[in-house]
């Protein structure tokens, strides 16, 4: 009985009050106070009980930004001031149409009655959008059906996300024209532009060009076919505060290096080239050195990813002079020849990552890079063979700069003098940590 009566005690040994009563004795309070406001008081519709009320605006559109888009609606329904939380311009600069069909896809979507609401009545807060769309025609026309309403809005960024192929590439050119130029004419400080494995095509890049000219800093548009050389370097000649690049080796020529390199532009910081075979044999041109030197000029601390999908006969004019390339993806398999070429004439080259190469070990190779690429700080090696004493050569030469090394086990081979069980007390004296090759799962 004790414990009871001093349960119900305060610190002084007066009774306790009880949730209710506490409450009266807050709202008595308030209503002494002439300058207090009681929260119930301007909502009527909250319950007599709750403290939700009372968080402060800020706080409760905080939560709303990390909550899923049907849950705001739902909570919207709650009471009159979560309703105007939800209608808060705040809320609606940054958002993520997704746009999925349920017969073809497992990806939930944004609903289509939300989405009417969103653009009557925020369609001219919307700053940050991108719309992530299946494979199927629908919901890629879907996503331009909502881009050409944007008439009311000055989008900063704007993304569009293809979960997979072929998604707007099979929507008709005309229609994704007319929609994207609605956004570039009314956006007129669009300053970030994702659109890879869209129909865009050179005039669409002009009207780009006329309005955003002073404000685009990130262009992505790889896999764009209908784009020429001359339509990128229209952009490049004018947008002369852009940054980040992304595109297919096609479009790379030395007009646009230069373009780039000239004193009217910023410096780049990031070039990222996906060099694509679509048949066996296909012929890629060859970027001159000069053009190669004066953006490494304009630019030293610029980074220059290339990510190679290639056959091994379809190597020619890759790295026969010096490459400023600092990331370097082999996506397919590549020759012992051409990774000979790479540590020869890479001198900035960061991350090398290996996906296939074949039966060959690659021993002199690495052995090789390890020694004139000496910011190599990450390796990543996947179907290819290394003998366990070049693997630890490489990496006593490389040392505690190698901040990533991804090899597969099945990559390294025993010899006299390592076996599998000792390499990796070996290769994590020389790292400064602990280190495993990785194990393929096996389910």
């Amino acid at each position: 009985m004790k414990r009871i009566k001093g349960a119900e005690e305060g610190s002084n040994g007066s009774p306790s009050k009880s949730p209710p009563e506490v409450h009266k004795k807050v709202r008595k309070q308030l209503s002494e106070d002439p300058e207090a406001e009681d929260p119930e008081a301007e909502d009527p519709e909250a319950e007599a009980g709750s403290d939700w009320v009372r968080l402060p605006q800020e706080l409760l559109l905080h939560i709303f930004q990390y909550l899923p888009l049907l849950d705001r609606a739902f909570a919207s329904q709650v009471c009159r001031r979560w309703n105007q939380v939800f209608h808060m311009p705040e809320l609606w600069r940054c958002f993520e149409f997704e746009l999925n069909q349920p017969a073809s896809s497992y990806l939930k979507a944004t609903h289509p009655d939300l989405i009417k609401q969103i653009i009557k009545r925020h369609s001219n807060h919307l700053q940050y959008v991108s719309f992530k769309v299946d494979s199927s025609t629908e919901s890629a026309e879907a996503a331009c059906d909502i881009l050409s309403q944007l008439v009311n809005c000055s989008l900063k960024t704007l993304g569009l996300i293809s979960t997979a192929r072929p998604s707007f590439m099979e929507v008709p050119k005309s229609h994704f024209i007319s929609a994207l130029t609605v956004v570039f004419v009314n956006s007129k400080s669009l300053s970030s532009l994702k659109i890879d494995d869209t129909p865009v095509d050179d005039p669409s890049l002009k009207v780009l060009v006329a309005n955003n000219s002073d404000t685009l800093k990130l262009l992505k548009m790889s896999s764009c076919p209908h784009v020429s050389p001359a339509g990128i370097l229209c952009v490049a000649d004018h947008c002369h505060g852009l940054r980040e690049l992304a595109l297919n080796y096609h479009l790379l020529s030395d007009e646009l290096l230069l373009a780039l390199s000239s004193e009217k532009h910023v410096h780049l910081e990031h070039l990222r080239i996906d060099v694509v075979s679509e048949n066996p044999g296909q012929h890629f041109h060859t970027i001159k050195k000069s053009s190669w030197d004066a953006m490494v000029r304009h630019s030293p601390k610029f980074n220059l990813v290339m990510y190679f999908f290639l056959y091994e006969d379809e190597f020619g004019p890759f790295f026969n002079e010096e490459t400023p390339v600092t990331h370097l993806y082999f996506g397919r398999s590549v020759s012992k020849d051409v990774l000979g070429r790479v540590g020869l004439h890479c001198p900035r080259l960061v991350e090398l990552v290996v996906c296939a190469n074949g039966l060959r070990p690659l021993d002199e190779e690495l052995i090789r890079i390890a020694k004139h690429c000496t910011q190599l700080s990450a390796i990543g090696l996947g179907e290819c063979e290394v003998s366990c004493s070049a693997f630890v050569e490489v990496v006593k030469m490389c040392g505690r700069r190698l901040a990533q090394l991804s090899i597969m086990e099945e990559v390294l081979i025993p010899d006299h003098k390592y076996s599998l069980d000792e390499i990796h007390w070996e290769v994590s004296k020389h790292l400064g940590r602990v280190w495993f090759p990785d194990m393929m799962p096996t389910w």
